[in-house]
């Protein structure tokens, strides 16, 4: 059936356009990666009523329905209004009947309102990972109404510990959970475990002293939290207080892909929190206030580091601890064609029917 189909359009209500005339694939956001199993049902009916049968994980841990056709889009909108007000509005306090903080055309039966930011992919962190710092879920659900629904477009990964499971240095702010860890010396039985640990797994920061009591370089210390997990007697511990590293600017993609680099350092919750509050804002800036389809990662290209650190932390205050990059200088790798290569003349020569 021939049909006039405004695929950016469809796009921007999280649907994305298939190989196959006509079919789309939905996307529901699951901010955090972490949803209550009730919602399986509801994907069970979707794939089987509306999709292929079919749904997949998606690399951003959304949860993707191939095979929609176009004119079922309305009934599956519809389907959607209980999770939507569920997942965004009830675990995560989203307003959506704003975009940008301007009042939006939007109800519950009409699906998601916009396609950024994209959804906050996160590890399982510490509610179960026994190397996570952080509740990596909670955080995402405090993230995720303060970036969406937004016209402009950012990726968000948060790893539970320096081990970046969920792959943070590869997203346009990735977020890190860090401990600050406290040392019990009246605990310590000096048995080198902990020496050993931060040697093998971690980053040598720790070396036996007398007694072998451990010394600790504290200024290259990860926070990781390795050495608690290897200590018999409790003798180190993780602060109570959370604490986070911002890697900026990461990227996958075909012509500049590229690795994070550390922007906040020992970052509190609401140094982030406020940081992110002030993307929306940095974003307008860079766009002169016209989104587009341009991801985070362009746009501090685009605005230069200093302006970038300017906008994103107006107005933030920085707990003591907190470190802020002076500089940060992204290595690019570029590529020129050879224009100069020469060719037989009748490879130049027109084929037939060419002037």
């Amino acid at each position: 059936m021939n049909q006039d189909i405004n695929v950016g359009e469809v796009r921007t209500n999280c649907y994305r356009q298939s190989k196959v005339p006509g079919e789309f694939m939905l996307q529901l956001r699951v901010p955090g990666g972490v949803i209550p199993v009730k919602y399986l049902d509801l994907a069970s009916k979707i794939a089987t009523t509306w999709g292929d049968g079919n749904f997949h994980i998606g690399t951003r841990m959304t949860l993707d329905f191939p095979g929609i056709k176009y004119e079922n889009i309305p009934a599956v909108n519809k389907y959607l209004k209980d999770y939507i007000e569920g997942v965004e509005t009830g675990l995560c306090d989203v307003d959506m009947e704003t975009v940008a903080g301007e009042p939006a055309d939007w109800n519950s039966e009409t699906g998601y309102p916009t396609i950024g930011a994209r959804n906050i992919a996160s590890c399982i962190g510490n509610v179960h990972c026994i190397c996570g710092n952080i509740d990596t879920a909670a955080l995402a659900r405090k993230i995720e109404p303060i970036i969406f629904p937004s016209n402009y477009h950012i990726k968000v990964n948060i790893a539970g510990c320096p081990n970046d499971c969920v792959k943070a240095h590869m997203a346009d702010f990735g977020i890190i959970g860090c401990a600050k860890i406290d040392f019990h010396p009246e605990r310590c039985i000096g048995c080198g475990a902990c020496v050993r640990a931060c040697k093998k797994g971690a980053t040598r920061v720790l070396e036996a002293g007398p007694n072998g009591m451990p010394l600790k370089d504290a200024c290259c210390c990860v926070g990781c939290g390795e050495c608690v997990r290897a200590c018999p007697t409790g003798a180190w511990s993780r602060n109570p207080k959370k604490f986070y590293r911002v890697i900026l600017g990461g990227r996958t993609g075909r012509q500049t892909p590229r690795t994070g680099k550390m922007f906040l350092n020992w970052a509190d919750e609401d140094v982030i929190l406020g940081m992110f509050g002030n993307w929306q804002k940095f974003s307008a800036w860079a766009l002169d206030y016209k989104p587009v389809y341009l991801h985070g990662g362009h746009l501090i290209d685009r605005a230069g580091y200093q302006k970038f650190k300017e906008l994103i932390l107006d107005g933030v205050k920085l707990n003591p601890e907190c470190m802020v990059a002076e500089q940060i200088f992204w290595h690019e790798t570029e590529y020129r064609s050879n224009f100069n290569v020469k060719y037989p003349e009748d490879h130049l020569k027109a084929g037939p029917g060419q002037n």
